[in-house]
């Protein structure tokens, strides 16, 4: 084997491990443990849903200019066209085209510091479970610019864009103050109430929500939260449903000809030792 060819294999190594490391580390920004969370992607109405609560609270920053409204509004229930053109599209976009913030580049960094990214393939980097969990986890930050911070995505910088649905979550420290008297949210697991309870009065960090400061109650929100998830998880590989359908047949398939090639095999042979 040549030298040039040995060294250019040492260079894919290195750039494809980069590349492993680099995307598996992405959402490594906290140490904040997870609510499990498992999209479903053969439900219809949660997909509609997240489309419909991305539309009016995530586009105006974040496009999806890999995805298509046109694509969109056929995967998901076959939605009329004129009917997404009337109730989805706010941009003055036509149907066949990538969706898009209506937000400059330009203003955007003005605003912000910085463009805010495209989400198309946020759910492929990261994974549904992260996306969820940072929907759920904003809570009040007066040192931050836009007075919000996140546990999931630590000094994170934009505003809460759900607030009035989610409600106002602050920081509490449990300390010595009777836990049963605290407003925990469901989200809240027991082993970690529990690990705060035997910490004292240093554990601070888990989140309690004000009552009546949002429009929507705890699980309506958490069903909010999943259904963006949800959406961005198809928007991410659309024909991921279609493929794993197919892929069915396809292994049944296989199965059926590895059964005919044993026999036909076993067959072949039987005749190859009487001669």
């Amino acid at each position: 084997m040549s030298k040039r060819l040995l060294k250019l294999i040492r260079v894919y190594t290195i750039a494809l491990i980069t590349l492993a490391f680099g995307v598996s580390t992405l959402g490594a920004d906290s140490d904040w443990i997870m609510e499990s969370m498992s999209p479903n992607l053969d439900d219809t109405a949660s997909l509609q849903r997240g489309a419909n609560l991305y539309v009016n609270f995530c586009l105006g920053c974040h496009s999806l200019e890999h995805q298509r409204y046109e694509r969109t509004a056929d995967d998901l229930g076959e939605i009329p066209h004129e009917l997404m053109e009337a109730n989805v599209i706010h941009t003055g976009q036509k149907i066949g085209e990538h969706i898009q913030s209506a937000m400059s580049e330009e203003d955007a960094k003005a605003w912000f510091g910085a463009a805010p990214p495209d989400l198309t393939m946020v759910t492929r980097v990261r994974s549904p479970e992260w996306v969820y969990n940072f929907l759920l986890t904003f809570y009040e930050d007066s040192s931050r610019p836009f007075g919000v911070n996140n546990k999931v995505f630590p000094n994170v910088g934009m505003p809460h864009a759900m607030l009035s649905l989610q409600g106002i979550q602050e920081e509490v420290c449990f300390g010595n103050r009777p836990i049963d008297l605290l407003d925990v949210q469901a989200a809240l697991r027991q082993d970690r109430v529990d690990s705060i309870k035997e910490g004292g009065a240093e554990n601070c960090g888990e989140l309690s929500l004000i009552p009546g400061s949002g429009m929507f109650s705890t699980e309506e929100y958490e069903q909010a939260a999943f259904d963006i998830a949800n959406f961005l998880h198809y928007v991410g590989d659309p024909t991921r449903a279609e493929r794993e359908a197919i892929g069915k047949y396809v292994i049944g398939f296989l199965l059926i000809l590895l059964v005919l090639a044993y026999f036909l095999n076993r067959n072949y042979w039987k005749d190859v030792k009487k001669n």
